[in-house]
């Protein structure tokens, strides 16, 4: 079994979180900074470029997009 080092997805509550109003529902959304992390990050991953610090960062984003999917897709079934 191989152990993955992440940052833990509750680290960017206070500053990677925003709630965006999309069709009269609250969804949880990144905030730029947050999704232009993800987006450097994904892309050096893509070519084999992240270190292991970054990789952690990047594994802990995933979960929270992983979150944010599960809460959101609730959020729009039972609207």
């Amino acid at each position: 079994m191989i152990t993955k080092l992440m940052v833990q997805p509750s680290f960017w509550v206070e500053s990677g979180i925003k709630i965006s109003q999309v069709r009269n529902l609250n969804l949880f959304k990144f905030t730029d900074e947050l999704q232009s992390r993800l987006d450097e990050l994904a892309e050096k991953n893509k070519n084999g470029l992240l270190n292991s610090e970054e990789e952690a960062g990047l594994t802990g984003i995933l979960e929270l997009d992983r979150i944010f999917t599960l809460i959101n897709a609730r959020i729009i079934a039972e609207s």
